[in-house]
């Protein structure tokens, strides 16, 4: 009788820590686009494009609109670096995307600007540089480099050296509080 009393309180100890463990994994913030599909299909729009096979690259130009799954980019200039271009591979494979020109990525929830940004599906991050902003629902972050992890979701935004922006190279942020209603 009391081996099944330890095992019953070994059971309840343990899922006692799987519930905590998951209101922590509930609690951390995530970016929207945690668990994105970086194997989905890229299509790309744009005024103009320039093929230059010998490198393995392709260079759009003029309102480039990119989109993968919920993943949307916009750009002025959009560089893609791919390989399997030779004769006999079994078709391109589109490793990197590096975008210029003030540069906008959306996903249902979430807006992230910045000056240029490079996403290397390979690697599942998409990095922004220069004057980012990155945006969810009133919540505005400010700084001057944003990483986001697409398999983990998690998003670091860094200030970037002293001087360089009008923030003195520190985050800058607005967030809203829960409004208790009044009785």
């Amino acid at each position: 009788m009391r081996s099944i009393g330890i095992i019953l309180a070994t059971s309840l100890a343990v899922a006692a820590t799987g519930v905590a463990v998951a209101q922590v994994r509930q609690e951390q913030p995530t970016s929207a686009l945690k668990g994105h599909n970086s194997n989905a299909p890229v299509d790309v729009t744009a005024d103009r494009i320039e093929v230059q096979d010998r490198a393995d690259r392709a260079i759009f130009a003029g309102n480039v609109h990119v989109t993968q799954a919920e993943l949307n980019l916009d750009t002025a200039r959009l560089t893609v670096a791919y390989s399997g271009g030779k004769q006999g591979a079994r078709g391109v494979q589109i490793r990197r995307l590096d975008a210029a020109g003030g540069v906008v990525v959306r996903s249902p929830s979430e807006t992230a600007k910045g000056d240029f940004g490079i996403y290397d599906l390979d690697a599942k991050l998409i990095t922004l540089i220069g004057n980012v902003q990155l945006t969810r629902g009133p919540n505005i972050v400010n700084g001057q480099r944003l990483v986001i992890n697409l398999e983990t979701g998690r998003a670091v935004v860094d200030g970037g050296p002293p001087g360089v922006n009008s923030s003195g190279g520190r985050v800058t942020g607005h967030f809203t509080v829960p409004q208790k209603n009044g009785s």
